[in-house]
């Protein structure tokens, strides 16, 4: 008899990361499914997959997200690598790709607008809970090197467009717009806006930190009272150029003539600095609080704070893959998942199981999502399992199909069965 300090204790299995969901089958093909309409209507529009890495030197995203925002200040994950350099996990999607546009030189490519599509993970620090997640997946498309308000309609029509290509009803969606004008509009708005706030007794640290660097942000701010005090704040909107309101008048003139249903929102802004002129959110019905599926806007300055010599404007939006499942669950519109597979070989006899494999192998080849049962489980376990896959039809391979070259198929909806010559699978069972 062993003593007992010498029996092994086994480890206990990890613990997922806080705020970091894992997918699995089902919730996993509605993630796909979603993602997949997405990138669609990308695709769709002209916007071409990119793929960029999922971390950047800090000062990516330092300089183009803002340092006086609470993803810069608060949520990043910044790390030294063993070379000393600050990197930091990408927070949001439009500076790194920006950044690769320009790594490239593709302002200088002389075939302006270019259009991009991304999708990936991303990551920030903050409190878990329903629809806010610390690594979480989003669907991107980047439209660079033009201004024109066209285009500008064209992004938001083709957000609206992929939300519903996802599946959310239109009267679960809003449409919220506004214009930032350009950066020369700010210095003198935010005299007018600080003057507001300095008569406003007891402002959180959180705006008072930043009231002299960028009090844009008290809008952002979730502390106790500030939405009430931001409700007779100054706007913006009234302090922009003629052109930048000339261009969000047209802006609207096209989104309206689409039959976009659009709730103006003077007090919008995002909570990234680069924002300028359109800025959007789309929201949608049932997530409460964080009720935001996604959103974007214009950039015309993030080419030239990541170190351009020349102005390169660009628009976009970022759709949340994780929000809008949810949003689609809540709403009662997730679409059922696709069946695994079309076609499951029932293997009647062990001996068999090779030339299942060969016949699983050639239907696959065909286009068919087949599987076959495995450790040599009994016929009545493999049909169980071939329910479980959502198999349509169900091939039975025995010693007496293989001695007369046929195939048994059974149709598992309606009971029917039918022999099959085992020349004719691949014709036989491509299709319904």
């Amino acid at each position: 008899m062993r003593p007992l300090g010498s029996i092994a204790v086994m480890p206990s299995t990890p613990d997922p990361v806080k705020g970091a969901p894992d997918w699995l089958p089902p919730d996993s093909a509605a993630f796909d499914a979603v993602e997949g309409a997405f990138l669609e209507t990308a695709r769709l529009g002209g916007y071409e997959r990119v793929r960029t890495p999922v971390f950047e030197h800090t000062e990516v995203f330092a300089r183009a997200v803002g340092e006086s925002t609470d993803v810069v200040q608060k949520e990043m994950y910044t790390f030294a690598d063993k070379g000393g350099r600050s990197l930091t996990l990408r927070p949001e999607a439009t500076a790194g790709i920006v950044r690769a546009a320009l790594s490239a030189g593709v302002p200088r490519s002389g075939s302006l607008p270019v259009k991009y599509a991304y999708a990936g993970d991303c990551f920030r620090y903050e409190r878990p809970q329903a629809g806010r997640q610390r690594s979480f997946s989003q669907v991107d498309i980047e439209a660079l090197g033009s201004d024109d308000p066209v285009l500008d309609a064209e992004v938001v029509l083709l957000g609206w467009e992929a939300l519903r290509r996802a599946g959310l009803p239109a009267q679960a969606l809003t449409l919220r717009l506004n214009t930032l004008g350009d950066p020369e509009d700010r210095p003198a708005y935010h005299q007018v806006l600080n003057a507001y706030l300095d008569t406003v007794d007891d402002l959180p640290p959180d705006v008072q930190a930043r009231q002299r660097t960028n009090p844009l942000r008290a809008f952002d701010s979730k502390a106790p009272r500030m939405s009430e005090v931001m409700a007779d704040a100054p706007l913006l909107a009234d302090h922009v150029s003629e052109s930048a309101k000339a261009h969000h008048a047209r802006v609207v003139e096209l989104l309206e003539a689409e039959g976009l249903p659009l709730t103006h929102d003077p007090r919008l802004v995002r909570g990234l600095d680069y924002y300028t002129r359109t800025t959007f959110e789309y929201q949608a019905a049932g997530l409460g609080a964080q009720n935001a599926v996604g959103g974007g806007g214009r950039y015309d300055g993030l080419a030239q704070v990541l170190g351009w010599g020349e102005r390169f404007p660009g628009i976009g939006w970022a759709l949340g893959v994780d929000r809008t499942v949810l949003a689609l669950t809540g709403s009662g519109t997730l679409p059922p998942p696709r069946p695994r597979v079309a076609v499951f070989v029932v293997v009647a006899a062990p001996e068999l199981a090779g030339e299942a494999l060969s016949l699983v192998s050639a239907l696959r080849g065909a286009g068919v999502a087949t599987d076959l049962g495995f450790d040599g489980r009994s016929v009545k376990a493999q049909f169980k399992v071939a329910d479980r896959a959502g198999a349509a039809r169900v091939v039975i391979l025995g010693p007496d199909e293989v001695a007369r070259g046929v195939l048994t198929v059974k149709d598992l909806a309606t009971g029917e069965q039918r022999e099959i010559a085992r020349t004719d699978a691949t014709r036989e069972l491509v299709g319904p």
